[in-house]
């Protein structure tokens, strides 16, 4: 008797292993339904916790959701950082490669980030938009270090517009090509590598 409950002894989870594990659940839900959709009670249920500690770490729907966005935004953000001293033209068909690679292997908490601007909450649009002008940022100020394309930057008024409707690019074709294109990831990637340095050429 002892040891089968031994065997049903769960490790308690700490704080943060239990945040994780709600906005894992939550990716997934709100990657594959609308906002509206989702219910607190469900995400609860899947991963095992009364509906009061959701609300614990997360005091709306809305906060749940803005969470999971941000989660998901940072892990792009980190993954797409630059290298520094390296030329951008270098470092994209390898930067392309990684970035498909987590969207392959994370596509639930992909179309959730990208399902956020649907999202009929204003503050959650907030959220997903000010996620899409860190990555904006983030390629304007790798640009502009850049020995080929740095001086062309300074130069530019329209590279942030080009930059912004690039990433759009991209997201549309990802998006596309989770849900089932004939592409393989070689060839998606050579696609939005070529559509990026066709947006650079002046």
């Amino acid at each position: 008797m002892a040891g089968k409950q031994g065997e049903r002894t769960r490790r308690r989870l700490s704080t943060e292993e239990r945040r994780e594990q709600l906005l894992s659940v939550g990716a997934r839900l709100f990657s594959e339904s609308p906002y509206d959709e989702v219910w607190i009670e469900q995400v609860a249920e899947i991963a095992g916790v009364s509906r009061g500690l959701l609300y614990h770490y997360f005091p709306t729907k809305r906060d749940f959701f803005a969470a999971v966005v941000e989660r998901e935004s940072g892990r792009m953000l980190a993954m797409t950082a630059a290298v520094p001293g390296i030329p951008v033209r270098e470092q994209l068909t390898a930067g392309l490669d990684t970035y498909l690679e987590y969207v392959s292997a994370h596509a639930h908490g992909y179309r959730a980030f990208h399902r956020a601007d649907a999202a009929g909450d204003k503050s959650v649009r907030k959220v997903y938009q000010r996620a899409l002008a860190a990555q904006e940022r983030q390629i304007l100020a790798a640009l502009a270090a850049d020995p080929e394309f740095g001086a062309q930057a300074e130069d530019r008024p329209d590279l942030q517009l080009a930059v912004r409707g690039w990433l759009a690019f991209t997201t549309a074709v990802c998006l596309e090509w989770l849900r089932g294109s004939d592409l393989s990831r070689e060839q998606v990637r050579d696609l939005c590598a070529r559509a990026l340095l066709g947006v650079l050429r002046p």
